[in-house]
């Protein structure tokens, strides 16, 4: 029975499959095809035998169970690989994994489970930003309160919140395009990374092994790629993780009783708690939380792989066995869920209206202030003046509006009418029309 969450619970079944066992000794297999090819293509070994190792490399017939059984006797996963193929190469198994070191095959083999990886990953970040530009252009004009501190501040738009998410996710799809040649890199350099069994042709054996898996070859490695490529990869994971966190914060608190803005998708049958029939929990926000966690956490592990002694250790060796695939279906549950929470998301227009009339026009402070600074007073009597008439207001349990009416200093430069005119919130939101638009615009390539 599956023990971990990601065996079952989260994930999707494409990113599982990446990371399932016959997926990972298949690609072991493939490079260690490619180095066969590779070291005939260096004069090293019979053609006829690199096609014979090559052919017999497939997870079917070098099958999961009888690597196991050589496993059980050798205590060592790679060696436990090479024996499986060598025997089911024939008279040609003699050449497998000749020169090479278990990690020339284990690093390169997890850079192509990589790449598969960060394949969906990268589809679904572009999905996630095209949903968020559509939210974006549907709700440019829909004003709510701006919140600062946790305190109502002066009005925005629902575009504006949803564009400023668009923003972070395409920075996201940047970084994830400029660290792809820092990630997918393989090795095939040998016990301490000189390559000193294949002799003068140890570098064309990594650049032709390198060519045919369409990695790019490490310019210099120990037995081991350098764990910073991995370390990157996984704090990458934690800042994307970070920002879906933000997203489904921002969503859990205005969808709570007292705001009611907005609100993730419940369906018909979903039940929010065993015991309070009315419930209906932001559950999937509270579960893109919980696991960004998890991210950041196999972030920090990540780094601490970098520090290995001498010409490498293993001491990263069970942590990425753990951390690698847990990262990959984590953000995966992640973003899957992001996809489907904003894209369903309820929105309430009305709810932002009646938030936005709650402070009684406080909100609006600024707006006056500013006139009248333009009007002659300066900007420091101006805010005095308006934070004198905003505690009267509070005081007295009545509208800023009423408060600046009846204060001669205010209405010796601002009519009450024009007051009015001033504080309306829908006429007080700057370029945020033009904001938005400029950012749909500038994203919208990274959406494709």
């Amino acid at each position: 029975m599956p023990v971990h969450p990601i065996e079952w619970r989260y994930g999707s079944q494409e990113m599982r499959s990446i990371f399932e066992v016959e997926n990972s000794f298949q690609k072991m297999l493939d490079v260690e095809a490619a180095l066969a090819k590779a070291l005939a293509g260096a004069g090293l070994i019979p053609k006829k035998d690199a096609a014979k190792i090559a052919k017999s490399a497939s997870i079917k017939k070098v099958t999961v169970e009888r690597i196991r059984k050589f496993e059980q006797e050798l205590q060592h996963e790679t060696m436990a690989t090479v024996m499986a193929l060598s025997i089911t190469s024939g008279k040609a198994g003699r050449y497998v994994h000749f020169g090479a070191t278990s990690n020339d095959i284990l690093d390169t083999a997890a850079a192509l489970q990589i790449r598969e990886g960060l394949a969906v990953v990268e589809r679904r970040l572009r999905n996630l930003l095209m949903i968020i530009l559509h939210r974006t252009l549907e709700h440019r004009d829909t004003v709510m309160v701006g919140r600062t501190h946790g305190q109502h501040a002066v009005p925005t738009t629902l575009g504006m919140k949803f564009a400023t998410w668009g923003s972070e996710i395409g920075r996201h799809i940047q970084r994830l395009e400029q660290l792809k040649p820092r990630i997918l890199v393989g090795k095939m350099s040998g016990a301490v990374g000189t390559g000193a069994a294949w002799g003068k042709n140890g570098e064309k054996i990594q650049q032709l092994t390198m060519r045919e898996l369409k990695l790019s070859p490490a310019p210099i490695s120990s037995q081991i790629l350098q764990r910073d490529r991995l370390a990157e990869l996984l704090n990458f994971f934690g800042l994307a993780g970070s920002t879906l966190e933000k997203i489904a914060r921002e969503v859990r608190n205005l969808q709570r009783t007292e705001i009611g803005e907005v609100a993730e998708p419940f369906s018909t049958k979903q039940v929010g708690s065993s015991t309070m029939p009315h419930k209906r929990n932001p559950i999937r926000c509270e579960k893109i939380c919980g696991l960004a966690r998890v991210l950041r956490g196999n972030a920090h592990a990540a780094l601490e792989n970098v520090v290995l002694e001498h010409e490498r250790d293993l001491t990263n060796s069970s942590c990425e066995r753990t951390i690698l695939p847990e990262s990959f279906l984590l953000l995966d549950e992640m973003l899957s869920t992001s996809i489907f929470v904003v894209g369903k998301l309820n929105v309430f227009p009305e709810r932002m209206k009646r938030n936005l009339e709650m402070t009684k026009g406080l909100n609006m402070a600024e707006a006056v202030m500013i006139e009248l600074t333009g009007r002659g007073i300066s900007r420091q009597d101006a805010h005095a003046l308006l934070r004198k008439c905003s505690a009267a207001a509070l005081e007295k349990n009545e509208t800023l509006l009423s408060a600046l009416s009846s204060d001669g200093a205010v209405t010796k430069y601002i009519a009450r009418e024009e007051l009015k005119e001033l504080m309306d919130p829908a006429k007080y939101l700057g370029c945020a029309a033009a904001i938005v638009d400029k950012v749909v615009k500038d994203l919208e390539p990274l959406a494709k």
